[in-house]
């Protein structure tokens, strides 16, 4: 697994010296965990925009996006429905900490389902400021059924590595 936060980091997806890189990574099929959302707080790089840039120019690209895309979880679901090497890991959202300042849309659940396997566990466990069950109480609370429950929860990162499934 290759991890870029381009929050954090502040650099540019789309610089052109990372062009050699992502291509290799695609190539390889080799998963990327990326932190572009702009949650907590926007950075020159974050967002949907230079992430889509970047699967234009890199579409079998296999990236992971944390948080799912916090705050512009529809935009980043139009990323994973366009791509279908794009996933969406669950850290923070859905539970009660973030749904205070980032509550994903209601209007969007029915493309969880829709995409439900593409969608992994995420948690930043021990970093959080909350229990580690609560992450899973939160996304039993969506009601998307227990098939989608095993997948979310080791079924597609099991599928993603080439591990056996359950």
């Amino acid at each position: 697994v290759f991890k870029s936060h381009l929050q954090v980091g502040a650099y540019d997806a789309n610089d052109p010296l990372l062009d050699p890189v992502w291509g290799l990574l695609a190539e390889a099929g080799i998963p990327v965990v990326t932190h572009c959302g702009s949650g907590p707080a926007p950075g020159a790089y974050t967002g949907p925009e230079p992430i889509g840039r970047l699967l234009a120019r890199h579409p079998r690209l296999r990236l992971v996006v944390a948080h799912m895309g916090m705050p512009e979880y529809a935009e980043f679901l139009a990323l994973a429905e366009a791509y279908p090497e794009v996933r969406l890991d669950t850290t923070m959202a859905f539970t009660d900490f973030s749904e205070g300042f980032s509550p994903f849309p209601a209007a969007e659940r029915g493309r969880l389902a829709d995409l439900g396997d593409r969608i992994l566990l995420g948690t930043d466990f021990p970093n959080i400021p909350y229990p580690y069950v609560h992450q899973l109480e939160a996304l039993e609370r969506l009601g998307l059924g227990d098939g989608w429950l095993r997948a979310v929860c080791h079924g597609n990162a099991a599928a993603l590595f080439g591990l056996p499934g359950v």
